[in-house]
């Protein structure tokens, strides 16, 4: 056979089987040596032996039929009963000849049952989307006749590493952390109502129901103990809300998770944050940022000294962008300290500090020891308040660049709050050189968007000022993207520079749309302006835009490409 080709062996198997010169499992051995996918091989096997093949992305299992069969013999043997057909029950199989599962069924069942061939992947994604996370671990859970969370001094994290004789409360926990990092999830929310434990993940910003098996809600007291032993909370504590931390490793990638829980009607609930430790940092040329607000970027680092301040909603990548900013301006001369909460991206060269409230290091306290650090640049994680803010400012006037993230809907509305904060007039428009406003939008799926030729599609075009030749996209759905339409984020921005005029009207207490006004006469593209551009570039679509920017955003952005209202516009969406 090694000296063969493979077309060879592919016609060699064929003659054999057809002659019946193999058993069944010497063929099917031999098709694996000489085809190169399991999906050849399920293809070949369903020929050859008149069986049906499916990818199971049309067939829509039968719930009820589901419910006859034990999950523990089909997660173990990974079966999937799909219809039935002409008296008998199809169920999905890659394991043609162990045929020790389908005997169990058919025991238990009384059923006639008919294997249907599909690839193990596939099966592995149906019974999890029908089952539910951690269906096998509850399952066992089931048959045993208590559950007792015992309180661990030492800690193994690393999530490919479950010994066998783990508890299966451990194993649920684990299998849902992996679970959410492989499908690039943000944000886990663990919910108690009065029939049900729910869990949903945050993916690309957006909650998305997972499916659990029903009888979860009776272990939620050992599941939610267990996330709290994790994060060295305490299990007896069930009254007042905690906040803690896990870190764990999986594929050899660290996370982070910040923890928060807090009763609610019907017990504890938890959400959890995921922060990849390993994330690889991308340079400032390649976050997407328009040509003209990467200009300016590029300019205000090379400063020796002020405050740059990155503004938008909790998760709309403030952090990423700072530290693509810092890596860009890393170099052996300057001199790199941060002040973070939690850090969660570590820079080679970059001296980081973990602010800790309960040991009383705050942003403020340990920004006022960076200072005696002799250092060149430094970011703190957040303003938070007046204490923060006025230090930040005094480290700019004493010839610092400072880089931080502050939480207002728009650039403009960065300088206000500043004030509003405490900060005298004079100092912000001494200090601060420029204001950074950011969103997420999500990313059309590019297995499955489809061009959107619609008329509404055609008058949005005209209202944005879009090129007629241009091509707009729709989102549709498809298993890659887990039916959504979307895949990933992409960033907007909203650059904006602090000129002669924005500091005039900063030290006469100038209203924010008064700011927003100047700055747009001095060339300030809207976080909508650059959301349309993604648009026209069909990145994203128009109702996404419209659901990450406030309505005098639009407005200003419709009226300047000669469009029509913000309001005709979320109308018509």
């Amino acid at each position: 056979m090694a000296a063969t080709s493979v077309q060879d062996s592919k016609q060699l198997l064929a003659r054999m089987t057809a002659s019946r010169q193999l058993s069944s499992l010497d063929a099917a051995a031999l098709a694996k040596q000489v085809l190169h996918s399991e999906e050849e091989v399920l293809r070949w096997l369903a020929r050859e032996y008149g069986l049906g093949y499916t990818t199971l992305e049309d067939i829509e299992p039968d719930r009820q039929l589901l419910s006859l069969f034990p999950a523990r013999i089909l997660l173990k043997e990974e079966l999937l009963p799909l219809q039935r057909v002409n008296g008998h029950v199809e169920v999905a199989t890659s394991r043609l000849f162990a045929t020790q599962g389908f005997d169990a069924l058919k025991t238990l069942t009384g059923l006639n049952l008919k294997p249907v061939l599909a690839s193990t992947e596939s099966i592995q994604r149906e019974i999890k989307k029908r089952l539910g996370v951690g269906a096998d671990t509850i399952g066992t859970l089931d048959e045993e006749k208590s559950i007792q969370v015992v309180d661990e001094n030492a800690e193994n994290t690393d999530l490919d590493s479950g010994e066998e004789d783990e508890a299966s409360i451990i194993r649920f926990v684990n299998q849902v952390l992996k679970d959410a990092i492989e499908l690039r999830a943000s944000d886990i929310h663990l919910e108690p109502f009065e029939d049900e434990f729910k869990i949903r993940y945050r993916i690309d910003g957006e909650l998305q129901d997972t499916a659990v098996p029903p009888q979860l809600k009776q272990f939620q007291p050992a599941i939610v103990s267990r996330i709290k032993i994790l994060s060295h909370l305490n299990i007896a504590e069930k009254r007042l809300p905690q906040d803690g931390r896990i870190k764990v490793r999986i594929d050899q990638a660290e996370v982070d998770i910040r923890v928060s829980i807090i009763p609610m009607l019907h017990g504890e609930a938890v959400v959890m944050r995921l922060l990849r430790q390993n994330s690889t940092l991308r340079g400032l040329s390649e976050i997407g940022m328009n040509q003209r607000e990467l200009e300016h970027f590029q300019h205000v680092l090379q400063l020796p000294h002020g405050i740059i301040l990155v503004t938008g909603p909790t998760g709309s990548g403030k952090t990423s962008t700072l530290y693509t900013a810092l890596n860009e301006i890393n170099d052996s001369v300057r001199k790199i300290i941060t002040v973070e909460d939690p850090v969660e991206y570590q820079l080679k060269g970059v001296n980081q500090i973990q602010v800790n409230e309960k040991s009383g290091l705050t942003f403020a306290r340990g920004l006022r020891s960076i200072l005696r650090h002799d250092p060149d640049v430094i970011l703190i994680g957040e303003i938070r308040d007046a204490e923060t803010a006025q230090i930040a400012v005094q480290a700019s006037l004493t010839g610092h660049l400072v880089f931080s993230t502050l939480h207002t809907n728009d650039a403009p509305g960065a300088l206000t709050r500043l004030v509003d904060m405490g900060v005298e007039p004079y100092l912000v428009a001494s200090s601060l050189e420029a204001v950074l406003a950011q969103r997420l939008v999500r990313v059309l799926c590019p297995q499955c968007k489809q061009p959107d030729n619609s008329a509404r599609a055609q008058s949005f075009k005209l209202k944005l000022g879009i090129a007629a030749d241009k091509t707009i996209f729709k989102s549709v759905g498809c298993r890659e993207c887990r039916n959504t339409g979307f895949f990933g984020r992409h960033a907007i921005f909203e650059w904006m520079d602090t000129d002669e005029e924005i500091r005039q009207l900063i030290l006469k207490s100038a209203s924010t749309d008064q700011i927003r006004k100047a700055a747009r006469d001095a060339g300030m593209r809207t976080l909508a302006e650059d959301g349309w551009r993604l648009v026209a570039a069909g990145v994203t679509t128009v109702e996404e835009v419209l659901s990450v920017t406030t309505a005098k955003e639009v407005a200003s952005a419709t009226k300047n490409q000669g469009g029509e209202s913000a309001a005709s516009i979320a109308v018509a969406g």
